[in-house]
């Protein structure tokens, strides 16, 4: 089984910044990509950022610019900068991952969710 794990919502104001960490652990062969989706109150859930192995990056437009997403391979971690916050950033925060268990076996996995407040 694979477990993520995740860290570092909490309360900010209007223009600050916050990191969460997703951490990956548990019978992982190789991690193919991890990322960000958020949801707020009311809405469907919406891909934020995504790192597929690689290098290659994917933001939603709204965050382009004051996000990055990043990842430690040794640690099987991805990391999600957010600058310049806005009260519409205020959402639970998901960790998503997309990893081999085997050398064919793949499957998706979620983390628990942390929740980011922006106060104007």
């Amino acid at each position: 089984q694979v477990q993520l794990v995740e860290s570092g919502g909490g309360l900010v104001q209007a223009g600050g910044s916050l990191r969460l960490s997703c951490a990956a652990s548990g019978r992982i062969f190789r991690v193919n990509a991890m990322g960000w989706y958020r949801q707020a109150p009311g809405k469907q859930r919406e891909l934020v950022a995504f790192r597929i192995n690689g290098g290659s990056t994917n933001y939603v437009d709204s965050v382009k610019g004051r996000f990055t997403i990043s990842r430690d391979s040794a640690k099987n971690t991805a990391y999600l900068q957010m600058n310049s916050l806005k009260p519409d950033d205020t959402a639970v925060y998901y960790c998503n991952a997309d990893i081999y268990t085997g050398l064919s076996v793949r499957q998706n996995y979620w983390g628990q969710g942390t929740q980011v407040t922006v106060s104007s």
